[in-house]
């Protein structure tokens, strides 16, 4: 299979979109499979003796798997795999492992009528088995002293499937199946963007593991380990199918609406300590535009969004209070006067068209608690962060989005 290595090393060169691909496929590839196990106790091992291991207790699958979505097929592209397959299976009749069953799995472009199945014991000597290397011929079977009964033996264990699905049918089943777990309760955009990328996630860290027994896991494991609703894009992931399309399906999925609900919205984020003021204002200024109405005298349902910033120092907080006030920001932050302590009933002052409060910014993350105990209307939060959540509410049922960015102006192109 691929490793992070691999995979860094392909993506530094953007014409290497197809070998990229054919990495992901292999990924996909062992999502696939774990997915498929009848029996939850049931294992795979990513990067066994193959690509992908299937451990169903009765029998083990060794599994090579090869996308080839512009070559032609020709035995030669296979004849490497099935010889080292069959290395695999000398040491079995040596007694040094185990007897699997070997998979030859793989996607082309064309030319799959060439191949006849199941293969002859004449085929697999002459086609897979015979190559040429430096002008001299070499027969595979010979070096390793096996007999024509042992051939026979290795072709009752080895299945070829050259008519593997192409990278999008397979990823279409991966999303049907992930909908399809009961204790997911998903949806299409769950599917892609939630369990999807956990299980990248998950299978790409088991891959680059040096143990063996460190890259086996169960469907079981695997299903509690990508059962999460936070959106954490996989780095690889999120360079190949592309950040602005992935930052566009957020917005279509939670921020794209015609008719705004009055709920209490309270939009939390984070700064880094290079972070720019200038981009901090921008992500506020949009917030407040677009999360906002006071327009109307007549409204009754008038609202503004509440703000919370993590990582940001006091000293900058005033700083941006200030500067909000200067470019006509009316703001809410929950204290009377000078010196004051945090009033709950303040801060929760209605927006509406005679005072002007547009922003109300929440100044500590113990207050925001506080304010979902307090707030008798629906709730909503939308959490942004770099690396994991800030904020864990003991409140169910509140609506909580959490969105991992890599920088403050993702959450522009989101909201």
């Amino acid at each position: 299979m691929c490793n992070a290595k691999n995979i860094k090393t392909a993506m530094t060169d953007r014409t290497a979109t197809d070998t990229i691909k054919g990495y992901f496929y292999q990924f996909d590839f062992s999502i696939l499979k774990v997915l498929e196990l009848e029996n939850e106790n049931h294992q795979i091992t990513v990067e066994g003796i193959e690509d992908i291991d299937i451990d169903n207790a009765t029998e083990e699958t060794a599994i090579q798997c090869k996308y080839h979505s512009k070559t032609e097929y020709n035995h030669s592209v296979i004849a490497k795999p099935i010889r080292l397959m069959l290395n695999h299976f000398r040491e079995v009749l040596n007694g040094k492992e185990k007897k699997v069953k070997y998979n030859y799995y793989g996607h082309f472009k064309s030319g799959q009528s060439k191949l006849t199945l199941p293969i002859t014991l004449d085929f697999l000597k002459t086609n897979l088995l015979t190559y040429t290397k430096a002008k001299n011929k070499y027969k595979h079977f010979d070096e390793l002293k096996l007999s024509d009964n042992d051939l026979l033996s290795f072709l009752k264990q080895l299945e070829i499937n050259i008519n593997a699905k192409s990278y999008e049918d397979q990823l279409s089943q991966i999303y049907k199946l992930l909908k399809n777990q009961n204790e997911f309760n998903s949806d299409d955009f769950d599917a892609e963007n939630y369990f999807y990328n956990n299980a990248l996630k998950v299978i790409s860290y088991l891959a680059i593991k040096e143990k063996k027994s460190d890259r086996t896991i169960s469907k079981k494991k695997f299903l509690q380990e990508i059962n999460s609703k936070n959106i954490l894009f996989h780095k690889w992931f999120l360079e190949y199918k592309g950040k602005k399309k992935l930052l566009a399906n957020l917005r279509k999925e939670f921020f794209t609406s015609y008719n705004i609900s009055p709920f209490e919205r309270f939009f939390l984020f984070e700064v880094k300590a290079n972070y720019s003021m200038s981009d901090l204002k921008s992500v506020i200024h949009l917030i407040s535009t677009k999360w906002s109405d006071i327009k109307s005298v007549k409204n009754p349902d008038t609202f503004c969004p509440y703000i919370y910033i993590n990582g940001l120092k006091k000293s900058d907080l005033i700083s941006l209070k200030t500067e909000l006030h200067k470019e006509g920001y009316k703001l809410n932050d929950g204290f009377n006067f000078s010196g004051s302590p945090f009033n709950l009933n303040s801060i929760q002052e209605k927006a509406t068209f005679h005072n002007k409060i547009t922003i109300k910014i929440i100044n500590e993350l113990s207050f925001i608690e506080l304010l979902l105990n307090e707030i008798s209307k629906t709730k909503e939060v939308y959490q942004f962060f770099y690396k994991k959540p800030f904020f864990i509410t003991a409140t169910k049922s509140i609506r909580v989005v959490n969105i991992q960015i890599q920088e403050l102006n993702d959450i522009k192109n989101i909201i």
